[in-house]
């Protein structure tokens, strides 16, 4: 199951790893803070930040770990490969579809890692329970491997424009998309990749509840833009929302394996 109901997490909390994987691109929210004083039993916090590496000229722009940080990171999280990981977040890029595509990526069973449909948003509408108690962490030693298939770089994306080999799929708002609204970040352009498509993360999802649409809405939504096949590769602002295409897609196709541009727009657009 790629996704799972708050009802089914709500009857199964001690049977799966539970982790909250909320990122903030707002400056008035912070994660780390408000899982601290809230969060699913038993969570065990996913900070995007510590398990990114990130490149000082590119602000909040999330490429991947190397392996052996990320085998470290997990290992220090408590993580077993052979665990049923459950993640959700609390914000409104669902930054949990980000995790579920680095546990990929490095090589956990994708059987064994689902999104929480609707993260804290609908648990907490429904009325579930939240906790403030820290989570308990037994360290392990997690091993993995990386699938590169997964990720594009920028050289492949330039070559791409003229070769047309697959289709990029961008994230980011409509206006943004467009290049009729600034970037949120300095020093970057407007616009997009030459060839891209637009498909607003806002567009795939619920926004009372931060759900997905369901299959049917989405092959109507992506099947309206053309958007067919399986040389798909997802793109955003930093490479978060374009996980939650990834796995959008992943949910109507089942030949598709999640492929991000790993840069996204800030490292295109960058003007330096």
């Amino acid at each position: 199951m790629t996704l799972v109901s708050t009802n089914w997490l709500n009857e199964n909390l001690n049977k799966v790893k539970i982790i909250d994987a909320s990122w903030h691109l707002v400056k008035n929210r912070n994660a780390i803070e408000e899982y601290n004083s809230e969060h699913i039993e038993n969570a065990i916090f996913f900070d995007l930040n510590k398990n990114s590496s990130q490149r000082k000229n590119l602000p909040h722009n999330h490429f991947l770990p190397s392996l052996n940080d990320h085998q470290k990171n997990m290992s220090e999280m408590g993580i077993l490969n052979t665990d049923k990981i459950i993640i959700y977040c609390h914000s409104d890029l669902i930054s949990s579809c980000r995790a579920w595509f680095q546990f990929l990526y490095f090589g956990h069973d994708p059987k064994l890692v689902s999104v929480l449909n609707g993260g804290m948003k609908k648990w907490k509408l429904e009325g579930k329970k939240v906790t403030n108690l820290k989570t308990k962490i037994i360290p392990s030693n997690y091993k993995a491997r990386e699938n590169k298939n997964m990720i594009k770089i920028k050289s492949q994306i330039d070559k791409n424009i003229k070769n047309r080999k697959f289709t990029v799929v961008d994230a980011r708002s409509k206006n943004r998309f467009l290049g009729l609204e600034s970037e949120p970040r300095p020093g970057i352009k407007s616009g997009s990749i030459k060839g891209s498509k637009s498909m607003p993360l806002s567009e795939i999802v619920n926004l009372k509840d931060n759900t997905f649409l369901d299959t049917k809405k989405l092959i109507d939504l992506f099947n309206s833009s053309k958007i067919k096949g399986d040389k798909i590769v997802m793109s955003c602002g930093s490479s978060v929302s374009a996980a939650s295409l990834a796995l959008a897609y992943s949910l109507i196709n089942d030949d598709y394996i999640p492929k991000i541009y790993i840069g996204s727009w800030t490292e295109f657009g960058n003007n330096k």
